[in-house]
């Protein structure tokens, strides 16, 4: 799978473009402030993105998708327990004393569509609500033939980190719930499953299982 990650100032947020090798289609996650070098990927590897998914609503988290949506014309997927932070975004960026580009419109809701196609792999949806209600994980698994041989990449948010994990103390945040979304959701995925976290080096469930503080 291709697979690019960027992150820029103040939030030094992952955003990523990940892409199927043989047929060069490819989705978004995340497009936040780095939008316009996830954008530059996109054209200098000649990809045909044709989703702009989002891990939930945080405004680090959305504020490139209406550059992204404008610029490459593809679908926005969301959970919709996210959409009151979405739909709050200029005052979420205004709280930080930041201004961005008002997000468009969801196009499709996660509820309504749990697996998504780009070329070969598909992208399995995970609700891992905790950080916020509707914050969700993307389990993307590779073609029929490879099951088994590749570990699953999980692209968390902000559920988890590589020695930490999201924080519960912003609107809709829960500990429990937080807790209970990484032990029943994630760590099933198995050890060898690649963490691709919302900020921060990427990680697997086993160390994070044997290391992470949070967690014991």
């Amino acid at each position: 799978m291709l697979l690019e990650i960027r992150a820029v100032e103040p939030f030094f947020k992952n955003g990523f473009v990940i892409g199927c090798e043989e047929t060069h289609e490819a989705a978004l996650i995340d497009p936040g402030d780095e939008v316009e070098e996830l954008l530059a990927i996109v054209s200098r590897r000649r990809l045909a993105v044709k989703h702009i998914l989002l891990t939930h609503a945080h405004v680090d988290h959305v504020s490139g998708v209406a550059r992204a949506r404008s610029g490459l014309g593809a679908s926005v997927y969301l959970h919709p327990d996210d959409r009151f932070l979405y739909d709050a975004a200029l005052d979420q960026a205004k709280f930080f004393g930041l201004f961005v580009e008002a997000p468009p419109p969801i196009d499709r809701f996660y509820t309504d569509h749990p697996e998504i196609v780009f070329g070969r792999y598909t992208i399995h949806v995970r609700h891992t609500p905790g950080h916020s209600p509707g914050g969700v994980c993307l389990h993307v698994a590779g073609p029929p033939e490879t099951s088994g041989a590749v570990p699953p990449k999980l692209f968390v948010g902000d559920t988890l980190f590589a020695g930490s994990i999201g924080r519960t103390d912003l609107p809709g945040g829960d500990y429990d719930t937080l807790i209970r979304s990484i032990r029943e959701v994630l760590f099933p995925m198995g050890d060898e499953a690649e963490v691709y976290p919302g900020h921060g080096p990427k990680t697997t469930i086993g160390e994070e299982r044997r290391t992470n503080p949070f967690l014991k």
